[in-house]
């Protein structure tokens, strides 16, 4: 049975599981998607969140309804946009790496400068945020007595080869290994995860539609429901879920480990 006492924060009879009360998270790409829906699930579990993306405005949107939320214009692809946000924000105990990008194409119809944008977005952006927050997240233990903790969103695309994303594919694996690395090189003093998504509904797969099959975006979606054997796309919230959880005390024990959340698709 719990001994856990009720944080004051926290109102009579309202949820106690996986709370996060004062702990100061920040989230990348976190103005739409499962960034925004990540961003809620954390305020609503206590946290001060920062929701850092490159684009300020949507930002700003989404900070007027959370209230625990600040806004933090950042690109995840520079140094120096990077070292600002660092300096700002003095304290870190929860980083989700979540922006990324997509692109189609086999190994034939991806262009070196293709490769490269991806490989800079979802892979080398994961670094310097990471690298560059990390004193922060490893002084957390110090300063509020809670192990630093890393979310990243990686996908299944990492896991199982998908026709026509090799680029992507190619990226998603290596945010993948970078999370273990980085739990077996800090296994006292950082936390490292990483969620693996299907294909969830977020304006990320609306943009793909649109882009690539404006012509038959509807015959499209619906092979994207087949291939999750659950028979429908995934919710944001599903994954802000399972993000909120991985901060929380109760994943205390949990580190270099990777959880599907895709419907079944990689049991199939």
């Amino acid at each position: 049975m719990s001994t856990k006492t009720q944080h004051p924060s926290v109102k009579e009879g309202e949820d106690q599981a996986f709370r996060l009360d004062g702990r100061h998270a920040l989230v990348t790409g976190g103005a739409s998607g499962i960034g925004e829906a990540t961003v809620k699930e954390l305020a609503r579990a206590g946290a001060i969140v920062w929701i850092a993306d490159i684009n300020l405005a949507n930002a700003e949107a989404l900070a007027r309804s959370v209230s625990s939320a600040k806004v933090l214009h950042l690109d995840v692809t520079s140094r120096e946009s990077i070292a600002a946000a660092v300096a700002r924000i003095g304290r870190l105990d929860i980083l989700v790496n979540n922006a990324g990008i997509g692109h189609v194409g086999s190994i034939e119809a991806t262009e070196p400068e293709d490769f490269d944008r991806l490989m800079n977005v979802n892979v080398r952006s994961v670094y310097l945020v990471t690298r560059g927050f990390l004193p922060l997240l490893l002084n957390a233990g110090t300063t509020s007595g809670v192990t630093g903790t890393i979310v990243n969103i990686g996908s299944v695309a990492g896991q199982v080869g998908i026709k026509q994303r090799f680029a992507y594919c190619t990226s998603k694996g290596a945010v993948l290994a970078m999370t273990r690395q980085l739990a077996v090189e800090y296994p006292k003093t950082l936390r490292v995860n990483a969620i693996c998504p299907g294909t969830v509904e977020t304006p990320f797969v609306e943009g793909y539609l649109e882009k690539f099959h404006k012509h038959n975006k509807e015959e499209v979606r619906t092979e994207l429901r087949a291939r999750q054997p659950i028979g429908r796309l995934g919710q944001p919230e599903e994954i802000a879920s399972m993000v909120r959880y991985l901060a929380s005390d109760e994943a205390a024990f949990i580190t270099g480990s990777l959880f599907n959340i895709d419907g079944g698709w990689t049991a199939a």
